[in-house]
């Protein structure tokens, strides 16, 4: 056998791995770089870094202040001079559990605790539920179970300083500033209507506040002074706390007596169904519609008015799935969540039993 000399072999495999060199790269498939996340809201700031008030939405924030609600400059000056970023609140705001799996969500909240305090609370404000009920027309184990849930019947109110949190989503928030620029406003004209330094405020991540977890917008619209003393305390007055989550309620078209729910199921059988789960609380139905697909006796709404269709996510992969009435549907719009509102009947339910 002939060998070639080193060099003659080593050009004629160069020349060889050329010609090849084009068929191989087509042949080869090509490999996608993953294309990177978007940084997180948190991931671009530094907590505590000041805020800018001297950028452009801060200016017509002010503006606005100043012209249309008659806040002076020294007043603003002094309000927002030194607020800084509260990291983790923009933290919490990607990690809602309100996301979460019904299986992992409703054991947060319907607790052999707060089943225990929930009836406590009942007796212990038998005569002022009476009241409420009389006036507002909302149950009182409803009532007492969002007292419950939002916090832990007033002992957990929060403890993010609220200002802070509220310039923190309107300048470094993308997604809803434009949503905390109005709460930001709303707040400053809740403290000064009701006598409230804007800076010694606490409450959630979100921006709710007081024994209600109201944000500053829903405060101004349904808090009531339920114990006539001149100022709407959701702080420290349990009327005026009760009262105004059935009030919110009451505004949202509550029925008292009417059904919240109804099951259908463990699955869906019809695709109109199907389209209105997938829709949330804008997929609305007929009542009839649903309880002939389902093959269910579904109790007519009040009024006639439509259902949503809603579903529950079981440990064992399956669903649970429940038509919503416009009782439910009152509640979605203290807390926009369906397996909220699902988990305040639930201990509503405990609370009566």
């Amino acid at each position: 056998m002939t060998r070639l000399p080193k060099k003659t072999s080593s050009l004629l495999l160069a020349i060889l791995f050329g010609a090849l060199a084009p068929a191989l790269l087509q042949a080869t498939p090509a490999i996608e770089t993953p294309a990177k996340a978007a940084p997180l809201a948190a991931e671009l700031v530094v907590d505590g870094q000041p805020i800018a008030l001297d950028s452009a939405r801060y200016r017509e924030l002010f503006t606005e202040l100043h012209n249309k609600h008659g806040f002076s400059r020294a007043e603003l000056d002094k309000t927002f001079g030194g607020v800084t970023i509260l990291k983790r609140t923009l933290e919490l705001m990607d990690k809602q559990w309100e996301s979460k799996p019904w299986y992992e969500y409703y054991p947060r909240f319907i607790t052999t605790r707060n089943i225990m305090e929930g009836r406590k609370q009942l007796r212990r404000y038998q005569e002022l539920l009476d009241r409420i009920e009389k006036e507002l027309g909302v149950e009182r184990e409803i009532v007492v179970a969002i007292w419950g849930i939002e916090s832990r019947f007033g002992q957990n109110r929060g403890d993010f300083n609220l200002f802070r949190t509220l310039n923190t989503m309107f300048d470094a928030y993308p997604r809803r500033s434009d949503f905390y620029r109005g709460q930001l406003i709303d707040f400053l004209l809740l403290c000064r209507e009701n006598g409230v330094d804007p800076r010694e405020v606490t409450g959630s991540y979100g921006g709710a506040f007081g024994q209600t977890q109201f944000i500053p917008s829903s405060f101004r619209e349904y808090a009531v002074d339920f114990d006539h003393d001149g100022r709407r305390d959701v702080w420290s007055s349990v009327p005026d706390v009760l009262a105004s989550i059935a009030n919110y309620l009451h505004r949202y078209g509550w029925s008292k007596g009417s059904p919240i729910y109804v099951e259908i199921g463990k699955e869906l059988r019809d695709e109109k169904l199907t389209a209105a789960y997938k829709k949330g609380r804008k997929g609305l139905l007929g009542w009839r519609e649903v309880a002939t697909a389902q093959k269910v006796a579904l109790p007519a709404p009040p009024g006639g008015k439509e259902l949503t269709i809603v579903g529950l996510e079981q440990t064992d992969g399956g669903m649970r799935y429940l038509a919503g009435y416009p009782n439910l549907q009152a509640i979605t719009k203290w807390n926009n969540s369906n397996r909220y509102a699902v988990a305040v009947a639930q201990l509503a339910e405990k609370l009566k039993e």
